[in-house]
């Protein structure tokens, strides 16, 4: 059958690295074999807590033959006048026979390059045993695994992210005989940990994954992962709930059984007056827990765990893990009723005395600002300003709380929960945890307009303090998340609507810092640069064309909601039939206009239209201007785009009947003053000629 079968057997694996190392041993070997020239079928992987496995199907026993060039002395290096070869020739020649070759002059031939011409040998090299290169083949894809910190293991010189134990290496039901991290190969390897630990002989490569699952392990990381999702279900549907499994929490827990078995157990009900993100939190990082919920998504008082062991006493597996959780669902009770000794505000206090940032204050001066900052935006967007006050003051202050200071992904959360509990208004409860949407990208946008503004205010105070003080995130570092703050404020006024400008924001958010920024006018520019900087990564996720984004930054719109509103017209547009002479005019009167040696007029003297086309374009423009102004001053962008698309025709004959740089010189200004309005009319909307079409 030609299967290679090769296996690393190690001692337990780093769970949360486990997928990540099975994939990128799969690509290694994959690049490797390629640039060996080893044909082969396809790569199979396996991966276990004690094991990294490939089985590589149908692999050819050798490479192919190939031809190869040797190449020699320049030719005038190589022979003399009379044609013969020089010393330096002969030692080619000299060297090639020592090879076995039995070669004459004749037998040479020339090559050339960028440098010259030279002699060279063209000689068959005929193809090597695959058996015998393949151990230096995985060596080098173990050497290039992504493995942060390597360790050794007692005397042993070779390094892995964990100390390996054996290593089995099998074409078929051989063992190709090699040493690989140290160790020799072999064709024995070990069942499940506890339920078979002893080695047995795998009789052949092909029955690799067969023989494992008889000895209690699921090799396929996808098979155990079906079978752990399968069985959590089942358990699930049993107490018609809903089990919550986070991607990265279902691969670090396939990652940690060779032999899933689920099972259910639960805690005692009166847990779940504690918010239910702080028991979601502990039972799933600390324990590994699917949390079960009902259908609206409240948090049942049971947990499925996986089980890397089939007791027969299973009812005594789920005591013990009931008795591990129930000491940890306990201090979070703790702390949830310590914090509520005293209100939300009053914890304000601590954040007095801790730094938000060494040149930009305290945590509760930010608070200040973003309450100002807050009611500033509410009065444009109608909110209630009172409401966006007492949610900026409010907004930071569960960061005091015993809850965060043991669970700081719950920050925002655990302040709506105290702000419900001590009668807060609806919305200012309920702002404080949507202050951090989006959180990441595709997240849930705010919901309240008190939510929408303190998220807001929040990204725009961090981007205007921390450009103020010089720290511009650079390429591989942004410790402040400004490039995702500024993606959050762009998809919160396009996606919510909010026809806000950029300009009376930031302007606003320096307004807060008073004196403690060097330079206002620099980072206004600064941050309005990198905000304008993100529209283009933002679109490009959507499927917009580069040109398309370029067309509109070309104008710089202020106000991202407008900026979304051209970008979907011109993307519309460039599938009309006149689009691509359009473009391409504009680009000819941008051109014309960028070479015009002196200052172009403002206005267009109708006295100097003297050629029939020039006369056309005039009319065609006071039309196009009196159809478009309307529409534009509606946003209605499309709309404008379809009434510019008239001028395609009276631009065409413009450009094929009139000569705009007349020997007159009242001509030729009356002509450029003409072109240039005709460009700010299309810069309107957009600069269409930057449209690749």
């Amino acid at each position: 059958m030609n299967t290679i079968l090769f296996e690393l057997g190690c001692e337990e694996l780093p769970p949360k690295s486990l997928k990540t190392l099975q994939n990128a041993l799969q690509d290694n070997l994959s690049q490797s074999l390629g640039e060996q020239n080893i044909a082969f079928d396809e790569i199979k992987t396996f991966s276990a807590p004690r094991r990294l496995a490939v089985q590589i199907l149908k692999v050819a026993t050798a490479t192919p033959d190939k031809m190869e060039i040797k190449k020699g002395p320049n030719i005038k290096a190589s022979f003399d006048e009379a044609g013969e070869l020089t010393k330096a020739g002969q030692g080619f020649l000299q060297g090639l026979n020592a090879t076995g070759l039995n070669l004459t002059k004749d037998d040479l031939i020339t090559v050339s390059d960028k440098k010259g011409e030279y002699i060279a040998y063209e000689m068959s090299v005929k193809g090597e045993k695959v058996d015998d290169i393949l151990p230096k083949i995985i060596q080098k894809a173990l050497d290039e695994l992504p493995i942060a910190k390597r360790m050794r293991s007692g005397e042993d010189k070779h390094e892995f992210v964990r100390p390996v134990k054996w290593v089995v290496l099998m074409r078929d039901e051989v063992v190709i005989p090699a040493t690989i991290q140290g160790l020799k190969t072999d064709n024995k390897t070990c069942g499940h940990r506890y339920h078979s630990p002893a080695f047995f002989v795998l009789d052949n490569a092909d029955n690799y994954e067969k023989l494992l699952e008889n000895h209690q392990v699921i090799a396929d990381f996808a098979k155990r992962q079906a079978v752990i999702t399968e069985q959590v279900k089942k358990l699930a549907d049993e107490v018609g709930a809903t089990a919550i499994v986070p991607e990265d929490l279902l691969d670090e827990v396939t990652a940690l059984v060779d032999y899933p078995v689920a099972l259910r157990a639960s805690f005692d009900e009166g847990f779940l007056q504690v918010p239910q993100e702080a028991l979601i939190s502990t039972m799933q990082a600390d324990q590994k827990y699917f949390c079960l919920t009902d259908n609206a998504g409240k948090l049942l008082p049971y947990f499925v765990f996986v089980s890397n062991i089939d007791s027969k006493d299973k009812s005594q597996v789920i005591k013990g893990n009931e008795k591990v959780v129930r000491p940890r669902l306990a201090d979070a009770q703790f702390f949830f009723l310590q914090d509520q000794k005293r209100p939300l505000f009053a914890l304000s206090e601590n954040l007095k005395t801790r730094i938000f940032q060494d040149k930009l204050g305290t945590i509760w001066e930010k608070c200040e600002r973003i309450a100002k900052l807050s009611a500033f935006i509410a009065t444009q967007t109608h909110a209630n300003v009172d409401n966006a006050t007492r949610a900026g003051l409010l907004s930071k202050c569960d960061l005091a709380s015993t809850l965060v200071g043991e669970f700081p992904e719950l920050q925002g959360i655990a302040g709506t929960y105290y702000a419900r509990l001590n009668n807060e208004p609806s919305e200012v409860a309920e702002s404080i945890a949507e202050q951090y949407l989006p959180r990441f990208a595709g997240d849930d946008l705010p919901k309240t307009d008190i939510g929408v503004c303190l998220a807001l205010a929040d990204r725009l105070d961090t981007m205007v303090g921390i450009f103020g003080i010089g720290q511009v995130p650079t390429g591989s570092k942004d410790p402040f998340s400004l490039r995702r703050a500024s993606i959050g404020i762009l998809r919160i006024l396009i996606e919510k609507k909010i026809a806000l400008n950029l300009v009376a924001l930031i302007e606003q958010a320096l307004k807060g810092y008073g004196n403690k920024l060097p330079n206002l006018a620099k980072t206004f520019t600064d941050v309005m640069e990198f905000i304008n900087a993100r529209y283009r990564a933002m679109y490009e996720e959507q499927g917009v064309a580069v040109d398309t984004i370029l067309a509109v930054q070309a104008v710089n719109p202020h106000m991202p909601l407008d900026f979304d509103d051209r970008i979907w017209a011109v993307q519309g547009f460039k599938n009309e039939p006149s689009a691509k002479t359009l473009a391409q005019n504009n680009k000819r009167v941008a051109n014309i206009l960028a070479k015009a040696d002196e200052g172009i007029l403002a206005d267009i003297d109708e006295r100097l239209l003297t050629e029939p086309a020039e006369k056309a374009l005039f009319t065609a423009l006071v039309n196009a201007k009196n159809a478009t102004n309307p529409r534009i001053a509606q946003a209605d962008y499309k709309g404008a785009l379809n009434e510019l698309a008239s001028l395609d025709t009276p631009l065409t004959q413009f450009f094929d009947n009139v000569m705009v740089n007349a020997d007159d010189v009242n001509l030729k200004a009356n002509r450029l003053a003409l072109l240039k309005q005709v460009r700010q009319l299309f810069l309107s909307v957009a600069d269409v000629g930057e449209l690749v079409l």
